[in-house]
């Protein structure tokens, strides 16, 4: 990858409009999503503006999911600390992404960088590596794809939400089952056949089993999730 200039970060409208062409072909996706969360806020009793809300504030397919699994009606601070540590867990590939962004933004300021990382999705990561890659340095391509990803998430909340407030039998219709169909669905393209995915699978899956008899809440969905991962890292350097 091209070094990048120890300077101020140009940000242009031409590399706005860029990042945001970059990401569209990635919108029919952002917005079956949003639809689905959409749907099953509904079925979780959330409101139309706080599942909107939820999507502007965190705007991230699986952690939102996953929070609506564990959402109560009346919450702890025990429940609270549970859906931040599950949340977390999920999202700690961000950490990642975003360190990687570093060499990119160190010149903005401290506000302008919380900003910005504010607006790290997958795709506006994806877009500013390709821009880097090629040796650009526009900023303005990761914030155009950014903005364009998260105005696009959180509007299409709204259809999904009224869809789903239209169906008075969500058994009926299947919507009760929205979670684990999309949580099957996304599990499907992570798979890389037996020999690569299995033992960490079977490892998370066994110690998320075991947790969750002996420990009650949802903590077993972290401690699979860490043993899955540290399986993963393992099983890769031995191979």
């Amino acid at each position: 990858m091209p070094p990048i200039p120890d300077a101020r970060p140009v940000v242009t409208g031409a590399g706005c409009l860029l990042g945001a062409r970059i990401v569209a072909p990635s919108l029919p996706g952002v917005i079956a999503f949003a639809f689905a969360f959409g749907a099953a806020s509904v079925q979780k009793g959330l409101t139309l503006w706080e599942a909107v809300g939820m999507s502007m504030v965190l705007t991230a397919g699986a952690s939102q999911m996953l929070s609506l699994e564990l959402w109560r009606e009346t919450w702890t601070l025990g429940a609270l600390l549970t859906i931040a540590a599950v949340t977390s867990a999920v999202n700690a590939r961000f950490v990642l992404m975003g360190a990687s962004l570093q060499p990119w933004l160190k010149g903005a300021s401290l506000p302008a960088q919380a900003g910005s990382l504010f607006l790290l999705f997958e795709a506006s990561w994806l877009a500013a590596e390709r821009h880097r890659a090629e040796g650009g340095r526009d900023a303005g391509v990761f914030l155009g794809a950014g903005l364009l990803s998260w105005t696009v998430w959180w509007i299409a909340t709204i259809p999904g939400y009224l869809t789903g407030a239209l169906v008075t039998d969500p058994k009926r219709y299947a919507l009760d089952l929205v979670l684990p169909f999309f949580f099957a669905a996304f599990a499907v393209p992570l798979w890389r056949g037996v020999g690569r995915s299995g033992p960490p699978w079977l490892v998370a899956g066994l110690v998320a089993l075991a947790v969750q008899a002996l420990v009650p809440g949802y903590l077993f969905i972290v401690a699979g999730a860490l043993a899955g991962a540290l399986t993963g890292a393992c099983h890769r350097e031995h191979r």
